[in-house]
């Protein structure tokens, strides 16, 4: 593999190799290899300091954490993931897993391994996931008095906003596309300078690793034109991104969620999926909306949910199931969780989500009656009928939530679990008592 990587670097006149991963804040991070040494690094990995998994998404150090100041890991690159990066100059990139410094032996601190795991429970069960993750985000200009102005000025699906960004948009879907991933669509979102991309499903963690970069070249592609590129779940007033996480089990090529006949939406093992999700979510929500600007994001009324509940094609429901017609429900039918957003780690996310989903299906939690309405209009008595809680509010009700699921603890195993929890409250406790707007600016910039 390593003779394969050289050639595909000598043949692009590359001359680094970016080795990545992504730490518990959400942050893609890592290092640049010069060519002349690439063959060692790839047979062996390079140091990364373990204090990167104890930094918040504001970008502070939590002092005496689980992995503090002493102490390396290697990252060591997955070559499956190796490509010749279209939009940079001379440059390649490849992710990486986190190694112990001795050995070979995964690091308990790696967010990839332990949706590897998980990954690998679901394979072991004959429900093999297949998952695509939807990429939100917005296009801007800003001053250097930091004044930010979205590209175009229309929004709501306009015409005029595809017009206004097509030569931008083409060229993130051309170094998208020249590394292999699969874009379906794209379209301007509701708000002025949001739009989203649509990628193909794929198998077990390769979408994962996929939504990577494609924010890496969103993020490039528009720094090439001197443009702002950001993924921040609530980056302006009344703007929110999403990274809206599609998944369907497979058992070989049946499809473990299709209904038996059209006059379902769901098998029965996909409504005990979604029991599943229904029971985590408050727990769910600290891993896929990680930071204290998500929960700005996840408010009534904004096609986003804010409240815990699931319907067929209802986009103000957490769980979605999106409508197929009755020809394609064997192939097409799958769940769209909707509160997740881009600050979060990707790995940690679909390790949740697949974690909730399988011990609803152990358990049998059948998730009731789907609701066909927005659930904002719904009165308060309603709701309490129908068993509609609010999802959590704010951040540190999530964390809350997550230091007692037994569930997401033993997929993210404790030494994670516990790190993750660290930085998380630290988060929280900086932000206190402050406005939703606090720290806006840093996530924007961040993400």
């Amino acid at each position: 593999m390593s003779a394969a990587i050289r050639e595909q670097c000598d043949a692009a006149n590359v001359e680094f190799v970016r080795f990545l991963c992504v730490t518990s804040d959400g942050m893609i991070r890592g290092q640049a290899i010069h060519t002349d040494h690439l063959e060692e690094a790839l047979a062996e990995g390079i140091p990364f300091a373990k204090m990167t998994q104890s930094f918040t998404a504001i970008g502070h150090r939590v002092k005496d954490a689980t992995f503090d100041a002493v102490g390396e890991v290697r990252l060591q690159p997955d070559p499956s993931t190796f490509r010749v990066l279209p939009h940079e100059d001379r440059t390649a990139a490849v992710l990486c897993k986190l190694r112990e410094r001795t050995g070979n032996s995964p690091w308990a601190g790696d967010p990839r391994a332990a949706v590897t795991r998980q990954l690998a429970n679901c394979d072991a069960m004959g429900m093999s996931p297949k998952l695509a993750l939807e990429q939100e985000f917005h296009l801007y200009t800003e001053t250097a008095a930091g004044t930010a102005t979205p590209l175009d000025t229309r929004g709501a699906y306009a015409s005029a906003s595809m017009r206004a960004s097509n030569g931008l948009i083409l060229d993130i879907v051309d170094a998208l596309t020249e590394q292999g991933i699969d874009i379906q669509k794209h379209h301007p979102e509701y708000t002025a300078g949001k739009h989203e991309i649509v990628v193909g499903h794929g198998d077990g963690r390769t979408p994962i690793d996929t939504a990577i970069f494609c924010r890496e070249t969103v993020a490039g592609v528009a720094e090439n034109a001197g443009v702002s590129a950001t993924f921040s779940p609530y980056p302006f007033d009344g703007a929110t991104n999403g990274c809206h996480i599609h998944c369907s089990l497979w058992d070989g090529d049946e499809n473990v969620f299709a209904p038996p006949s059209s006059d379902a939406a769901l098998s029965q093992r996909g409504r005990w999926f979604v029991g599943g999700l229904l029971d985590h979510m408050p727990a769910l929500l600290a891993l896929t909306a990680p930071t204290v600007n998500s929960y700005a994001r996840l408010q009534p009324a904004k096609s986003v949910c804010a409240f815990n509940c699931w319907g067929i094609g209802n986009r103000e429901a957490a769980v979605r199931i999106p409508e197929v017609r009755p020809s394609n429900r064997d192939t097409r039918t799958r769940i769209e969780f909707r509160p997740a957003d881009n600050a979060a780690n990707p790995y940690l996310a679909v390790c949740g989500v697949l974690a909730a989903g399988i011990d609803g299906i152990e358990r049998q939690l059948d998730c009731g009656r789907s609701l066909e309405q927005d659930p904002g209009n719904l009165d308060l008595p309603a709701r309490r009928d129908r068993a509609i809680p609010r999802l959590p509010r704010s951040l540190g009700e999530a964390i809350r939530s997550l230091e007692t699921d037994a569930v997401l603890r033993e997929a993210l195993s404790d030494p994670l679990w516990e790190s993750y929890l660290e930085i998380k409250r630290n988060e929280w406790e900086a932000f206190l008592t402050h406005a939703e707007t606090w720290k806006r600016e840093t996530y924007r910039n961040r993400y």
